[in-house]
This record gives C-alpha cells, structure tokens and sequence, in this order.
C-alpha cells in the first residue's frame, strides 16, 4: 500500500499500512532484533531498547549516528529520532497476523522525501519476503519503481 501523506500541525505525516500474514512477536523481532534487523535495514542496530534508549545508524564510514528512542512499548510501538523527523512503528494483532503502521513525521518535505519514503516502503516489503521465507529480488530495481511512485506523489502533495 502506498503511504498516505497528510498535513500536520508539526509538517506532514507519512502513514503506511502493511498486514502481515505472522504474529506480532515475529514482526516485532524484525523490526528489534539485531541479526533480523540487518537483514532488511543492514545500517540499523538496537543498542539500547527502551524510551530513551538508542538505535544507531551506521554512516559506512566507520561512525554511528545514535538515534534515540522517544517512544517504546513492548510489541506495539516503537518510534525513535529520524534526522530532523520521526519514525514510529506500530503493530497491532489482527485475526491473520498483524498490522504494522509506519508513520513517519516530516518537519517538512524535501527534495529527499520521496527517497525515504520508497525506501520505508521496500523495507517494508523486504520484511514481509522475510517472514515469508520467499526471496525479494532486485531491492534496487523495485526501490526505483517505487520512487517513481512516491516523486509524482510528494511533487502532486508539495506542489498543490
């Protein structure tokens, strides 16, 4: 499902919704465990979970950048500092699985927005393969397909 962008008092949101066909402690485990994390988001590792705790961004560099951790509850929500924005995921159970909620707080829209968002969408695509035990294919191939999609949508949002 493609995100929906939406205008907020702090800048836009970015909701995305993905149901998964698996429990919230397996999706849960994805989006905290350090050897599940790196298989959708390899830069991201879990250092300290817990509100104000840290998830830490590795630059490719050699240096982390420490993203803290303003919002946790076990198997619901996780949300932490994302740049100059937020991101915050949310599951739910649902009768077949779960639901993540993506949402991301942008302070404002950018030339890097639909960037991010395509990005947050094939990672959540990703995770879904994952579960699944089916692989993904060309992450770069669909990243582009799904940047398209997201630049006519933000250029439509920004420009309207």
């Amino acid at each position: 499902m493609i995100a929906e962008i939406v205008a907020v008092p702090e800048g836009f949101t970015a909701t995305f919704v993905f149901h998964y066909k698996h429990s919230v402690d397996r999706v849960w485990a994805m989006l905290t465990q350090n050897e599940l994390l790196k298989e959708w988001f390899s830069e991201l590792r879990v250092k300290d979970l817990r509100t104000g705790g840290i998830i830490e961004f590795d630059m490719q560099d050699g240096t982390f950048l420490e993203l803290g951790i303003t919002g946790f509850e076990r198997n619901s929500i996780l949300e932490y500092i994302w740049g100059e924005d937020k991101v915050r995921f949310e599951l739910l159970p649902e009768r077949e699985g779960c639901r993540l909620q993506l949402i991301e707080t942008m302070g404002k829209i950018t030339e890097h927005t639909a960037k991010d968002l395509s990005g947050w969408h094939v990672c959540l695509e990703v995770i879904a393969a994952l579960l699944d035990g089916k692989p993904f294919g060309n992450r770069k191939r669909v990243w582009e397909n799904r940047y398209e999609v997201y630049s006519a949508l933000v250029d439509k949002y920004y420009h309207s």
